[in-house]
């Protein structure tokens, strides 16, 4: 899971990025509002976490910002305890939830992962794709109840795979999902193809049908259809 987080507190923002990390996110970040609007206006994310008060202008805006450009997006408001009428501002602009400082880590972790699966996964926790069944709370992959050992980067790209299936995906599209805006500093895109050769691999080894088709000079596609 991709996330932004948007906080210009730097050690409550570093403490955020060592934590979810740690969770196996992938974590950007912005510290004022140009660096935010960049991002949210050239990248997509799952979640997005939002300081009220950032330098350069409003975190509301931010959030004026994403939801006309990406509605899916899920966004956690963080805010000061006496911030009652942008915390009602911030919901009504679209965010999912808000959480008060100070907060617990874990507290938040909670938070990304409900917002996520009721924004992009219409609430459930489980995905099933055929035979393929992906839990978006344990992270675990099973096909026909079988467990699939996969690397956080395959879990990342399966779960890609099936919230966007039947379309086609680049592999500009599919980088920037699993390495976030470090794909800017890569000199070749060699490496999606090498996770998903893997990726297809164990789900085949694990009795799955082969559900990747490449599209040539454009990227891939998560073919469906249902069967009996």
């Amino acid at each position: 899971m991709k996330l932004l987080i948007i906080e210009d507190n730097e050690d409550l923002l570093q403490n955020i990025r060592t934590y979810l990390k740690r969770e196996g996110y992938i974590c950007e970040y912005a510290r004022d509002y140009k660096q935010a609007f960049d991002k949210v206006m050239s990248y997509t994310y799952d979640v997005v976490l939002i300081d009220i008060m950032i330098p350069g202008g409003s975190g509301l805006q931010v959030l004026r910002e994403l939801k006309s450009v990406n509605p899916q997006t899920g966004t956690i408001i963080i805010s000061a305890k006496n911030a009652l009428d942008e915390k009602v501002k911030g919901l009504e602009l679209g965010a999912d939830d808000y959480i008060t400082k100070p907060f617990q880590l874990p507290e938040l972790h909670a938070r990304i992962k409900a917002v996520n699966r009721r924004n992009q996964r219409d609430g459930r926790e489980i995905i099933n794709v055929n035979e393929i069944a992906i839990n978006t709370d344990t992270m675990e992959v099973t096909v026909n109840d079988t467990p699939v050992d996969l690397t956080p980067k395959e879990y990342d790209l399966i779960l890609y795979f099936a919230s966007n299936k039947n379309h086609v995906l680049s592999k500009q599209t599919i980088a920037e999902h699993l390495w976030g805006d470090y794909v800017d500093h890569l000199t070749n895109l060699d490496f999606v193809y090498q996770h998903i050769k893997n990726l297809r691999k164990k789900l085949e080894q694990a009795g799955a049908r082969n559900y990747i088709e490449s599209v040539y000079g454009i990227g891939y596609k998560f073919k469906v259809t249902n069967h009996a």
